[in-house]
């Protein structure tokens, strides 16, 4: 079996998770901030919300999608038992702690910005996506476990002649169009905690299974039409901005979605498929950083929305402020606490590993 390993993917997870950080943050110069438990700036930049309009129909299901294909890869050589005892670790394990001890404190900030009664409320707040994922791979295992094993199915077969077409691809929009079409969510981009996050999650974490399951012909088909992808995706950006003043129906913003993300697809399989000594880095503090985030943005919200300066530098000064508090809680404190590593879904340290593998030997 192949185990390449897949650079690609792990630079978009990475992208993904540092375009969540911009996102949130200019969540907190909207109008509407405070509305979806935000700390909100008096001072608004609503047209910085124009350039976000545009993440907001792929960023988390190109999450969903890359999470879907990172458990391929760690099927591959585990069992359902390993397999489960893994995903235990990597992800119950960082939801519950962080349910208890990390999404409150961005409350707790909250509460202080807005001279609010102080109170501890465990929630997942920002981390709903964990627990989302851990119900698909208890469903889903088992049956992906049976496509492995059977690796010369039909099915396979089928899956890669399908997406060997460039139209292929396109049309299992279809099933996100029908989802969109049934459940009826009121804002498409309104994942969180919403039976519209869960079936869209649900259907791109199978098809970013299954898109990698069908072999190499998915991602020749990405990098061959990926200027396609884009194109299309691009024009029904363009629609929405236009005609539907960036809220198009769901089921334009669907389609929409998978061409960017297809497209992105592409250019990373084409651009970002070669090893790096900062991927490596940046590949392992991603999900730390996912966990933290959300309390070094309301902390650096709660230090710099009072001064007086305008809007535009304070949303230079929280990003910075973000980035630089996430960098040093995970550098100084995550990676290098033992005890704190499998609280945010990391291994073991490399020297305890090493320590451990010789204590064998002797």
């Amino acid at each position: 079996m192949n185990t390449e390993r897949r650079y690609d993917i792990d630079w978009l997870r990475v992208l993904a998770i540092g375009l969540l950080l911009i996102y949130h943050i200019a969540i907190v110069f909207q109008p509407w901030a405070m509305f979806i438990g935000f700390i909100k700036s008096n001072e608004s930049l609503e047209k910085l919300w124009t350039p976000m309009t545009l993440l907001n129909v792929w960023r988390i299901p190109l999450l969903f999608y890359v999470s879907g294909m990172g458990l391929y890869f760690a099927m591959r050589k585990r069992n359902f038992v390993q397999l489960l005892t893994e995903r235990t670790r990597r992800i119950l394990i960082p939801l519950i702690f962080g349910v208890l001890a990390i999404a409150p404190l961005h409350f707790i900030i909250f509460q202080k910005f807005y001279n609010l009664p102080m109170s501890y409320y465990p929630h997942a707040g920002h981390l709903w996506f964990l627990g989302n994922i851990f119900i698909y791979v208890l469903v889903l295992a088992p049956v992906f476990l049976y496509l492995i094993k059977r690796n010369d199915n039909k099915v396979k077969h089928f899956l890669s002649a399908l997406v060997g077409n460039p139209f292929g691809p396109l049309a299992l929009s279809v099933f996100f169009v029908a989802e969109v079409l049934i459940v009826k969510p009121q804002i498409f981009s309104v994942y969180a905690e919403t039976w519209h996050g869960f079936f869209m999650g649900f259907l791109a974490f199978v098809f970013g299974f299954l898109f990698v399951y069908s072999g190499h012909e998915f991602w020749q088909t990405m990098k061959k039409w990926k200027w396609f992808y884009l194109g299309l995706a691009a024009v029904l950006y363009g629609v929405r901005v236009m005609v539907y003043q960036t809220n198009a129906p769901g089921y334009l913003m669907a389609i929409e979605s998978n061409c960017w993300i297809f497209g992105i697809f592409g250019l990373g399989y084409h651009y970002l498929n070669k090893p790096s000594k900062i991927l490596g880095y940046l590949s392992q503090s991603a999900y730390p950083v996912y966990i933290i985030h959300m309390f070094a943005l309301y902390a650096g919200a709660l230090l710099i929305l009072p001064l007086k300066m305008p809007a535009a530098l304070k949303f230079i000064l929280i990003s910075v402020f973000t980035f630089t508090l996430c960098y040093l809680i995970y550098e100084f404190l995550i990676r290098r606490v033992e005890f704190l590593r499998p609280l945010f879904g990391l291994k073991p340290s490399f020297n305890k590993v090493n320590k451990s593998l010789f204590q064998k030997e002797v």
